[in-house]
Order: C-alpha cells, then structure tokens, then sequence
C-alpha cells in the first residue's frame, strides 16, 4: 500500500464509503459510553443507587466500537506497519509486499470466519445473552459483528490494494 495518498479522505469506491460511515457511527458511539459512565459514576458515588446495565452496556458499545474502528482504520490506513524496508525498497517490490500483507490477512480472515462461523450463528439464532442481572444480547451480537467486521476489514484492504497499484500506474 503505496506512502502517500493525496486522496485517503476522497470516497473511491462503495467499500471506502461503508468504510467511512462504519468509521462515523463508531466515532459516536465513544462520547455515548462516556456518557454511560458518567450517569453510573454519579448515580453510584453521589446518589448511591449503581445501575445493573451501565457496565455491560458500555462493554456492548465498546466492543462494536472497536470492531467498526478496525474498518475505518482500515481505509484510513492507519493500521500498523513496519516500514523500514518498505519505504527503501523499489515500487515493484512495494507491491510484491502488499500482495503478501493482503493476502496473509485474507488467509487470517477466512480461517477466522471458518472456525467461528457456526458459532456465530449459534449465538444469534438462539440470542445468547451475557449472563448478568441486566443480561443482554453481547454474545449475539459482538460475534457476529466480529466476522463481518473482519471481511469488512479484508475488502477494503484489497480495494486499498488496487486502489494503491492504480495510483502507482498513473505516477509511472
């Protein structure tokens, strides 16, 4: 995935437009579970009267922001990497790595989705709860969201993929 993207904000296909609007929606749900914590805070330590839902409705938004941010961090390409070697090494050899990083990913995805998907759908036909005295759907939907989130994640790193070797077309 090519150093520098004059156009990493400009919407170029329909996966970086979910992408963004994944990126936007979980981008409220953090001033959400602020709010969250700040009524179980004041509720509990001013007014001595803890709520049953505060904890697990702030787990619940926490693990659906962070599965959403994956995929924006994704377009954004703000995902880790090391690019010592990369940043030196010529274009050909740039796109040899991206290949590799693509596909050792999607190999990574599809591995996760075949051993987790019967699972998955377990939880949310039968609507598994988490167990406590609110007791909400987390499993239900935190695993299934968890492999969309990571297909979703795969595609837009092959749309980053060829978006980056048709930019790099039009440098040559």
């Amino acid at each position: 995935m090519a150093n520098s993207h004059k156009d990493v904000g400009k919407k170029r296909s329909p996966i970086d437009s979910l992408s963004s609007l994944l990126g936007l929606v979980s981008m409220w749900g953090v001033p959400v579970v602020v709010c969250v914590i700040f009524y179980e805070v004041t509720m509990r330590y001013v007014f001595v009267s803890p709520t049953l839902w505060a904890n697990e409705l702030s787990l619940w938004i926490c693990g659906g922001v962070y599965l959403l941010a994956g995929v924006y961090a994704m377009r954004k390409r703000s995902h880790i990497r090391i690019t010592v070697i990369y940043d030196v090494a010529p274009r050909w050899l740039q796109h040899v790595f991206d290949l590799i990083s693509v596909a050792l990913l999607g190999v990574y995805v599809m591995a996760l989705v075949w051993g987790s998907y019967t699972d998955a759908v377990r939880k949310l036909i039968s609507w598994e709860t988490f167990g406590t005295a609110w007791d909400p759907p987390i499993p239900a939907t935190l695993k299934p969201l968890l492999l969309i989130s990571f297909v979703l994640i795969v595609v837009q790193a092959i749309s980053n993929l060829i978006m980056d070797w048709k930019d790099g077309e039009s440098e040559s």
